[in-house]
């Protein structure tokens, strides 16, 4: 609980990935990758439950092996690839009984995520009375300097202006969403249908624990970090 308000974290783990298949139960440093959030998320002393919405009985067994809570399973409607993570957030503030003020969305794929990153985004929304917050990390390589690719071989610039007459050092610095922590209050959630708009709060969070898993090669990043 934070400042009397109720906090319900969900991790979201459908079990069919494309890019690295079975991802959420691959092994990561001797554990699931589903694991890392799960253990992140229940480390957090600001969240109140902590459940997964899956459809895959396996990715079930594991999380509750991993100490999380699975209230029911995800309706096959909404399992499907195309399906987007607010109507899955959606389904389940419409289905629990029980009501909470504030939602935390934990990607499984994001297992360097620490507790103190769950804190700090779910502080800001709160703290500066915001209807959401999500992590981002700053990008190394600028939009600036980044062009379009006509089929005649000419380039043009994704961003306005000529970037390229400008030192990389001088340009302004950009973010980028990290897929970590989204937190939005459920009230606003359910009205807006969306966990960002143009008020929502960055809570910036550095590269190396940015890491979304999306490939094997990620799932090898990951473990070299976890290494050191």
């Amino acid at each position: 609980m934070m400042q009397e308000a109720t906090v319900l974290a969900v991790i979201p783990a459908r079990g069919g990935s494309k890019g690295v298949i079975r991802k959420n139960i691959r092994p990561l440093g001797g554990k699931p990758l589903l694991a890392w959030t799960i253990e992140a998320a229940l480390a957090c002393p600001q969240i109140d439950r902590v459940i997964l919405s899956s459809e895959d009985e396996e990715i079930m067994a594991t999380a509750r092996q991993w100490g999380c809570e699975v209230p029911f399973p995800r309706p096959m409607a909404l399992a499907g690839d195309e399906t987007r993570a607010i109507d899955v957030a959606l389904h389940l503030l419409a289905t629990l009984p029980e009501r909470y003020d504030f939602l935390v969305w934990l990607q499984p794929t994001s297992p360097l995520r620490t507790p103190q990153d769950i804190t700090a985004c779910l502080r800001l929304c709160v703290e500066h009375n915001a209807h959401s917050a999500v992590t981002v990390t700053q990008v190394d390589k600028s939009p600036h300097w980044m062009f379009h690719v006509a089929p005649s071989g000419t380039m043009r610039p994704v961003l306005p202006g000529d970037a390229t007459l400008s030192n990389r050092q001088s340009l302004p610095p950009v973010h980028r969403l990290n897929g970590a922590v989204y937190v939005a209050n459920t009230t606003w959630l359910r009205h807006s249908g969306r966990f960002v708009d143009a008020q929502t709060l960055a809570c910036i969070m550095p590269p190396e624990r940015s890491l979304d898993i999306d490939s094997e090669a990620d799932l090898h990043m990951a473990a070299w970090w976890l290494s050191r």
